[in-house]
């Protein structure tokens, strides 16, 4: 492991060129797959709206703001996305009991049907492509991959 004085040096300018390459590969191939898991929950849904159900599956019910704060959206981006999930019966708006001036949103029964049977799927994905990992390596891997979205306040370019 390289020394704290080692980050401003050449070899750590390499590995940040090749973090960058790589992980423009694995987003350009995460939009596909996020596409596909959007289509597995529901035929009509849109790729984004796929991050706003895993949020609502994580966190319970959230205003729309908390929602687009969360995401990184404007809340009429967010908006536009709740209404479609909403024709299609994926999630529901309530009072909030805290403020009745605003609504909740949260999952319906089937949207969290929809949404587990299409990360099951994912994890199988995972589990196939991943099969020949030692687990500690794909354990590693998904530490080291919080760690670098928990550096993400906000886009930084």
């Amino acid at each position: 492991m390289k020394t704290p004085e080692g980050r401003d040096g050449v070899e750590f300018e390499r590995a940040i060129e090749v973090l960058e390459e790589e992980t423009s590969v694995l987003w350009r191939r995460e939009r596909t797959t996020s596409h596909a898991l959007a289509k597995n929950v529901h035929p009509e849904m849109e790729p984004a709206a796929y991050g706003i159900l895993t949020l609502l599956q994580r966190e319970g019910s959230l205003r729309a703001t908390d929602i687009a704060l969360s995401i990184g959206v404007g809340k009429p981006s967010v908006s536009r996305q709740l209404a479609g999930l909403e024709r299609l019966g994926l999630v529901s708006r309530q009072l909030d009991p805290n403020d009745a001036r605003s609504q909740r949103v949260l999952l319906t029964a089937l949207g969290e049907q929809q949404l587990a049977a299409a990360q099951a799927g994912r994890r199988t994905a995972f589990t196939t492509l991943m099969r020949s990992w030692n687990p500690d390596d794909v354990e590693t891997l998904g530490f080291l991959i919080a760690r670098l979205n928990s550096t993400y306040t906000k886009d930084t370019w």
